[in-house]
């Protein structure tokens, strides 16, 4: 029996629950005929199953011109007219609170039943418009997704104009980050052009527009209108905002986060820290390790509750500090997004480059670093791979994180077997310098570089979580190479002006400043080339590039030490074998700095002879050795299954979209 027999004989049977299940696999699993998907999503939709299921039915049959009439009635029925009364009335209070408005010129609105576009809903998110005289639908479209898709901020001269927004969150982004005219002591409307009235109109049944309007921020331009942009408010209104006095931005505007994630080490993240610097939009606060920021915090909460009760608990502090209190005790339940922004503001090296004046309010750039990122592997009950960090899951967690209504991600990367060498290397330094300093909080151990740099997926996307929503990944290599059209592109993305003071590397206002000792100045493309061959060889790297193939391919990376071929078990394992390299920094650092500082005593708590002792450490040592090729085996033995990977919801995680570049504004070839 096929899955339609099935599915019927389950409807005979009165296996609902069955027959939805056998219907959907039908319907999923293609080749049925035009009456056969009727039958289906009917029986779907009548017997309470997965109600989507029958709606992308009905909407796939519409749209191949079968059974169009019974479609769109079902349709019809079933999902817009239950909700056609709550639209109606959306768009009536919409309607009349735009015809008291002063900035809208035009007021002859649509009757509802004559609107051009119907809103079917889909899920609780979205809707499938309906284009009514060209009897077609359109995509999903979900008002409320929580992206940035125009760049509203490219030009900061003039007030801000955009075209056509209908999306609920963009308009509410809006209106949250351009400052009140009467704060800038300018003109600082923000402009809405929309090209078609009856589209316009049509909207309004969806948009919460009544609620944007009590500052009147907004000026709405229908069509030709757009001619007047922009409008003269002391010739036309009356009004001179030039009288007002500057207002200072305080802790409460700041809505936006830039948050600059980290990849993996060595990922050239401080120069995309140095380009960002002194941005006239930004609160720019470069790497700070994620534990210190946490603590500082707990220290900034403890001393801002404090005041609250003693004058004096601020009276050693700096002026910025004791700005940031005062702020903070005019705030009534601030959070800790108000408490880290407060703490942000209050240190002059990372505002020292802000524009006071500007039309719209500061930015928070933040770069939590780690000193390692781990991820685990978890095969789930679906014989899934689902992916854990801890590191990413903290800051996931993080109440000011959480906090912030507008987040934009981007993730720098560079070549990864470059950045892996790198780390090696770095650990290596570090190593050899707590030799030198002989102290006890000095680095003793190297850690496994090459295990966690094939586990570290975080170029892939969680669909569930919000702080990755509206991210791109950004090549350093592109960054070196070319800057203009890079990071004019990146700050099309982040939707910031692109200024002068991205077009140099500084650190606190300081150009070409080292930002760690031994760190390539400015924009010299030397890291690029640098191969680490005497920190990874050419196993540890083919083995990279072979599992970490995803990355190579989305990211516009040619292989240098995988050559393609067919990759099972036996490969892999002589792989293993060579990875000679990676072990021996991390056994040599073991056998002279960790080691030798374990105590080896005998089991009723004597000293052990000198014999016994390196007998003991070098049964560690053979120890360490096996766990590490085991754990790499182990490693090896998963990904051998397939770079698939699902969240803790068993979804399925998608690449992060990689930053284009405009082609015209290249000034070398892309680097592969």
């Amino acid at each position: 029996m096929n899955a339609m027999e099935i599915a019927r004989r389950m409807a005979e049977l009165d296996g609902r629950e069955d027959a939805c299940r056998a219907y959907t696999l039908a319907l999923q699993g293609g080749g049925l005929a035009p009456e056969e998907e009727m039958e289906a999503a009917l029986y779907i939709l009548q017997a309470e199953g997965d109600y989507r299921v029958a709606y992308t039915c009905f909407r796939s049959l519409y749209d191949r011109g079968l059974f169009r009439e019974d479609c769109l009635n079902i349709m019809t029925q079933a999902f817009y007219a239950p909700n056609a009364k709550l639209q109606k009335s959306r768009y009536e209070k919409n309607c009349k609170a735009l015809a008291k408005y002063p900035y809208l010129f035009r007021k002859d609105f649509l009757d509802f039943d004559a609107l051009p576009i119907r809103f079917y809903p889909f899920d609780d998110n979205g809707y499938l418009p309906f284009h009514r005289s060209k009897e077609r639908f359109d995509d999903y479209m979900d008002f409320d997704r929580t992206v940035i898709s125009q760049h509203f901020f490219h030009d900061l001269e003039n007030p801000i104009l955009a075209k056509d927004v209908y999306s609920q969150y963009e308009l509410e982004y809006l209106n949250d980050n351009v400052r009140p005219s009467e704060w800038v002591a300018r003109e600082n409307h923000i402009y809405l052009h929309y090209t078609d009235w009856g589209t316009f109109c049509a909207h309004l049944q969806i948009l919460n527009i009544r609620a944007l309007l009590k500052d009147k921020k907004f000026v709405f331009l229908i069509g030709d209108e757009v001619a007047q942009y922009p409008i003269d408010f002391k010739a036309r209104f009356g009004i001179d905002y030039s009288k007002y006095p500057l207002k200072l931005p305080s802790v409460r505007e700041v809505t936006r986060l830039i948050w600059h994630a980290q990849l993996s080490s060595h990922n050239g993240v401080n120069f995309f820290n140095e380009i960002f610097d002194w941005h006239p939009n930004l609160i720019c606060v470069p790497s700070v390790m994620w534990d210190s920021v946490g603590e500082e915090l707990d220290d900034f909460r403890e001393l801002a509750i404090r005041a609250q009760t003693d004058p004096h608990a601020t009276d050693e502090l700096s002026d910025g500090k004791q700005w940031a209190i005062r702020e903070l005790s005019r705030i009534k339940d601030w959070t800790d997004k108000d408490l880290i922004v407060a703490r942000s503001m209050a240190d002059r090296g990372y505002i020292d480059g802000l524009d006071l004046e500007s039309r719209i309010a500061p930015v928070l750039f933040l770069q939590p670093h780690f000193g390692n990122l781990q991820f685990r592997l978890n095969i789930d009950q679906r014989g899934q791979t689902a992916l854990e960090s801890k590191e990413y899951a903290d800051i996931q967690a993080s109440p000011f994180f959480q906090g912030f209504k507008y987040i934009k991600t981007f993730t720098p990367m560079r070549r990864i077997t470059n950045s892996y060498g790198a780390s090696v290397r770095f650990m290596q330094k570090q190593v050899e310098k707590g030799q030198q300093e002989k102290s006890e909080s000095a680095v003793a151990a190297i850690a496994d570089a090459l295990g966690s740099r094939v586990l570290n997926r975080g170029y892939m996307i969680d669909p569930d979580d919000r702080l990755y929503a509206d991210s791109v990944l950004v090549r350093f290599e592109d960054g070196k190479l070319n800057p203009k059209a890079t990071f004019t592109a990146l700050a099309a993305f982040l939707d910031l002006p692109y200024t002068e003071s991205m077009t140099y590397c500084s650190l606190y206002g300081e150009r070409d400043a080292e930002s760690y000792p031994g760190n390539d100045l400015g924009f010299s493309p030397a890291a690029l080339y640098r191969t680490y061959d005497e920190y990874a060889n050419d196993d540890e790297r083919a083995f990279i590039e072979y599992f970490m193939r995803d990355a190579y391919e989305t990211y516009g990376y040619d292989f240098m030490y995988y050559d393609g071929g067919p990759v099972d078990e036996d490969r892999v394992n002589r792989w293993l074998d060579g990875f000679t390299t990676i072990e021996h920094y991390i056994l040599s650092a073991w056998k002279e700095n960790v080691l030798p500082r374990a105590r080896v005593t005998r089991s009723g708590g004597e000293e052990a002879s000198k014999e016994e002792v390196e007998w003991a450490r070098e049964q560690a040592l053979r120890f360490n050795q096996h766990g590490l090729r085991e754990n790499w085996h182990k490693i090896a033995k998963t990904l051998l299954r397939g770079l698939r990977f699902v969240n803790k919801n068993g979804q399925p995680l998608h690449m992060m979209p990689k930053l284009e570049l405009d082609p015209a504004l290249l000034e070398q070839p892309l680097y592969h």
